[in-house]
């Protein structure tokens, strides 16, 4: 049985499913027919993250927004640890047996490390790369650090517990556009009993937690640098911000570029619009290389 109904006036979207070898029971949006955009989310959202961007694209593309498990409408097996490393894997799998192939994969928060992971693992498959928000190695200065401690920490797994306080912190400073309160409960439906919260201070830990995947996430960039990739950039981004896309612009010496200036970490709520022309622009074979703006 489902963990709850999504409000179908706002992710108007069939339902589908794909079960992986350990038992995960993955729950994904397939929408549209062309290019393959596997759109991956991150903490603590799910695939209603890019219903607008699919919603406006799944004329052109084919649109793939899977729930990582334990999120959204997706279920983990019994012992799933919900760490990085786990979902990246997870991942893999799906795409395999889904047999997607010259994917384009965006990705955003803790979908750019599972992103990149794939486009390292199955680098046949993966033709381009949509960056947006996110990173792809440790960290080693002190704020992510002590929000690791805190947010994946006691303070992090009470205030889940009691009020899905990750949640609410995360979509409260995370967006500029306020959510609508439709909106809002869309984003806690997945984690309305107390038993399914864990995914959402699990990850905050993982950015500490998870140094020996993130480091060969980094160690491995070099075998991708050379794909096609789209930096769309929220300038208003409480967690990542001129570091983070200076360096996928040093890393990416195919890249194009665009600025979201009206938009924060959640990319997808703030500036959908704004990401579905670039994608489309960035597709069209006579795109120029100068598309970026900055």
């Amino acid at each position: 049985m489902p963990k709850f109904e999504p409000d179908l006036t706002l992710y108007p979207f069939r339902s589908n499913w794909a079960t992986l070898a350990d038992g995960s029971h993955i729950h994904y949006v397939d929408e549209g027919h062309g290019p393959v955009l596997l759109l991956l989310h991150g903490n603590p959202a799910w695939s209603f993250l890019y219903r607008n961007i699919i919603l406006n694209l799944r004329g052109q593309f084919r649109c793939i927004a899977p729930d990582l498990p334990g999120f959204g409408l997706s279920q983990a097996p019994a012992g799933y640890g919900f760490t990085a490393s786990e979902q990246a894997q997870a991942i893999v799998q799906f795409v395999d047996l889904l047999g997607l192939k010259d994917i384009g994969v965006m990705m955003q928060d803790w979908g750019g490390p599972i992103g990149f992971f794939l486009a390292q693992t199955r680098p046949e498959i993966v033709e381009r790369l949509i960056i947006g928000n996110t990173f792809a190695w440790p960290f080693t200065r002190i704020g992510p650090r002590v929000f690791s401690a805190i947010i994946g920490g006691m303070p992090g797994r009470v205030s889940a517990a009691l009020f899905n306080g990750i949640v609410r912190l995360f979509f409260t400073r995370g967006v500029v556009t306020r959510l609508a309160d439709e909106v809002w409960q869309m984003y806690l439906a997945p984690f309305r009993r107390r038993q399914d919260r864990r995914p959402t201070h699990v990850f905050p830990k993982q950015l500490t937690a998870a140094n020996e995947f993130l480091s060969e996430i980094e160690r491995r960039l070099p075998e991708i640098a050379d794909k096609r990739a789209l930096i769309l950039w929220g300038d208003n981004d409480f967690a990542f911000r001129e570091f983070e896309r200076n360096r996928f612009r040093a890393i990416f010496s195919h890249h194009v570029e665009r600025a979201l200036p009206q938009a924060g970490h959640f990319i997808q709520e703030d500036a959908p619009d704004d990401i579905s022309e670039a994608v489309r622009e960035w597709y069209r074979p006579a795109v120029p290389q100068t598309l970026g703006m900055d």
